[in-house]
């Protein structure tokens, strides 16, 4: 398996939001001096494209909302766009609040406009942010940063997946009471399965996309997930969820080899956007519990990046700790994943309660085969 490994700073990173400007960009003419403005096929065959592909598409324009929102309606476009920022201040602040608001990092966000100086803006307050002049608007699904590998099932519902996940927030603010009580009100189901043939690339998928929450930093390719598929004492499982709002997708995906008397978890990823769920412990504590029930000791990788803080929290609040075992560390031969930045975490596991919050569809692990 070495070099069928590739951490998410080295690999291609794809544009995840374009943020379009209106004016002579989105469309054609002025808003606020020609009244009616029309949208190229080029354009829109763009906008099209983009969303076929899982990029989500924003606005940040110097207009005033309610009156550039309808016209986006009537165009048939509106749909298409996330937290839009339509006003007066600097275009820079409005693409910084897109990317927090989705909370992408801003080397995933690409911005489009027709003003050299506005593309300046953006580019000198966040220079991570690709900026592109608006001519070039049609040639943009053509571009390599705008080419995922792969579209999956998920990656084509992502933006009507973010949108739901909008109007599921402003219900839990609007929520009186703890925050236990309104995700019991979510109907939340969590599936975990093995994957197959046909979720492979949604496995794929999320190891890339996701880096705050993600264990290792690592992305693993197609074909090594393939192999693995293969390997009987190898367990490629991801994660699902749902709610009374609609499907969140695949959310979550685990790694784990099985060993004799002890399981290394080799990868834990899960999407940012159920962070809020809980998600990431009820992964943790149903893996905990099977572990337990099949009398295997459990060890985590961990390698520490500029996002991926939050998993280690994570690790330590379920109870993993040093690896001071001296039984699991025999087992546990060097992989493609580890460097000096690698850490291995070791618990001793216990039989789980079930989550409170959420239905738990799961399978049962059976330990190594020896």
């Amino acid at each position: 398996m070495a070099g069928e490994v590739i951490t998410t700073e080295e690999a291609a990173v794809t544009v995840k939001c374009l943020v379009w400007d209106l004016d002579r960009t989105l469309w054609q003419g002025i808003l606020l001096e020609d009244g009616d403005p029309a949208v190229t096929d080029a354009v829109r065959k763009t906008v099209e494209e983009l969303d076929s592909r899982g990029i989500l598409q924003s606005i940040a324009s110097k207009n005033d909302h309610d009156h550039a929102w309808p016209v986006l309606e009537k165009l048939g476009l509106a749909e298409y766009f996330v937290l839009p920022q339509i006003g007066w201040g600097p275009k820079s602040e409005s693409v910084r609040r897109i990317a927090e608001g989705l909370n992408f990092a801003e080397r995933t966000i690409a911005f489009i406009d027709d003003t050299p100086s506005e593309l300046a803006e953006v580019a000198f307050h966040l220079p991570e942010v690709r900026c592109y002049p608006a001519e070039h608007a049609g040639e943009l699904a053509g571009l390599p940063e705008f080419t995922p590998l792969r579209v999956t099932s998920d990656a084509r519902r992502r933006r009507e997946m973010y949108q739901a996940g909008f109007r599921r927030e402003r219900e839990r603010v609007e929520h009186q009471g703890a925050d236990e009580e309104f995700l019991r009100t979510l109907d939340l189901v969590m599936e975990i399965e093995r994957a197959g043939e046909d979720s492979i690339s949604r496995v794929e998928e999320l190891t890339l996309r996701t880096s705050q929450m993600n264990a290792t930093g690592v992305h693993y390719s197609d074909a090594a997930l393939r192999a693995l598929l293969a390997d009987e004492n190898h367990e490629v499982l991801v994660t699902t969820l749902t709610d009374r709002f609609g499907p969140h997708g695949a959310v979550g995906v685990l790694l784990i080899e099985k060993l004799p008397g002890v399981w290394r978890l080799k990868l834990l990823a899960t999407s940012c956007r159920v962070v809020s769920f809980g998600a990431g412990a009820v992964i943790l504590r149903w893996l905990i519990d099977q572990a337990a029930r099949s009398g295997a000791h459990l060890t985590a990788d961990f390698r520490a990046t500029d996002r991926n803080r939050i998993m280690e929290v994570a690790y330590r609040f379920a109870g993993f700790g040093s690896l001071d075992c001296a039984d699991c560390a025999a087992h546990l031969d060097p992989g493609p994943t580890e460097d000096t930045a690698a850490t291995v975490l070791h618990l001793l596991p216990s039989a789980q309660e079930p989550p409170t919050t959420m239905r738990l569809v799961a399978p049962r692990i059976e330990p190594a085969t020896v």
